[in-house]
């Protein structure tokens, strides 16, 4: 039951950013260049997403649990450290320069394009090298 819920759930954001244009990198890139020709439909999904947020947020932790998990998984973790704000900013700049994050990525596969399979080709293996590293950092 919790793969069904999880699949039907990745298929509404897929749907969501779809619809709101979230897949095509230019709208992305259009809404960051705030010195040309600005887009703000990024700033409506956004929005969006908050209305639904928010009183979602507030609901849940009136709740014990979650409704298919025996618990939370909240961070414990409030102080930020260099790999918190090394990958931020990598976030970001990589945001910034192709239009995607790993969402519509993701969603953008269903194209068929070239591009997004490069893309998300390139996060894979940056991901799997942020892992080799953090390793070897724990290893000492």
């Amino acid at each position: 039951m919790k793969n069904l819920i999880s699949l039907l759930a990745g298929l509404l954001f897929g749907a969501g950013l779809a619809i709101s244009g979230m897949m095509n990198p230019a709208k992305v890139i259009g809404f960051l260049d705030i010195t040309g020709h600005w887009d703000p439909s990024l700033a409506f999904v956004m929005g969006g997403a908050l209305l639904v947020n928010i009183p979602a947020y507030w609901l849940s932790r009136r709740r014990a649990a979650p409704v298919l998990a025996p618990q939370f998984q909240l961070p414990t973790r409030r102080e930020l450290d260099p790999s918190l704000a090394l990958g931020a900013a990598l976030f970001g700049a990589g945001w910034g320069l192709a239009g995607l994050c790993p969402g519509p990525a993701l969603a953008s596969l269903s194209s068929g394009s070239a591009w997004a399979f490069g893309f998300c080709a390139a996060m894979l293996l940056g991901m799997a090298a942020a892992s080799v590293v953090q390793r070897r950092r724990a290893r000492g």
